[in-house]
């Protein structure tokens, strides 16, 4: 079977909405205990990733290859991809792989960061902003791209999430959120991308 590559939207007007009411709301909100991993659903795609919360970590971090720099109006963009099968958590109502499943997602750059590892060279990483919804509430953070896949979760979520939005973590529990957030199987995020599609070819005649 081929791969599925699915467009994610770019950012919107719904999501910016969604963020300045967050930064409303956070100074009101009281802090909140969650598990060292936890559900996340990224606002653009819907769709469910284990994120580990770490403290040793500042900046959060999302699992992402073919990561490629480009130019849109002047200013400094990032294309990526998430191919779901490195990490197979998932809903899926059994009749698609998550091999054949590959979010490719655009996103303005925010900063770079360049990272040194121990016994290999330093790595330079592309820093976005994106939306995401943990515990039923949704937030908005810088995510630096790199290749997660030989880790056991797509997300980690960093001090400076924690830090602006009232968080802290059990480290002895996991899955302590009382409330889900939204989000669709395999199949439904194929069905919506195909009617995407459809109506894309629709306005070009």
């Amino acid at each position: 079977m081929s791969k599925a590559i699915l467009t994610a939207a770019m950012l919107s007007l719904s999501s910016a909405v969604i963020s300045a009411e967050s930064d409303a709301n956070r100074e009101q909100r009281p802090p909140e205990t969650l598990g060292y991993v936890e559900w996340v659903v990224m606002q653009d795609t819907t769709l469910r990733l284990k994120a580990r919360l770490d403290t040793g970590a500042k900046t959060s971090s999302l699992h992402a290859v073919n990561i490629e720099p480009f130019e849109r109006d002047g200013e400094e963009w990032v294309s990526f991809q998430i191919p779901l099968g490195d990490h197979e958590d998932q809903p899926t109502e059994g009749e698609l792989d998550h091999e054949d499943i590959i979010l490719e997602l655009e996103r303005p750059i925010e900063r770079t960061v360049l990272i040194k590892r121990k016994g290999a060279s330093s790595q330079k990483r592309y820093v976005v902003m994106m939306d995401f919804c943990i515990a039923g509430t949704t937030h908005r953070t810088q995510f630096s791209l790199t290749d997660r896949g030989k880790f056991s979760y797509p997300a980690l979520l960093g001090r400076r999430f924690m830090r602006d939005d009232n968080i802290l973590v059990d480290s002895a529990d996991t899955f302590k959120a009382e409330t889900e957030c939204e989000y669709v199987s395999l199949e439904e995020l194929a069905e919506k991308h195909a009617e995407k599609v459809v109506k894309g070819a629709g306005t070009d005649s």
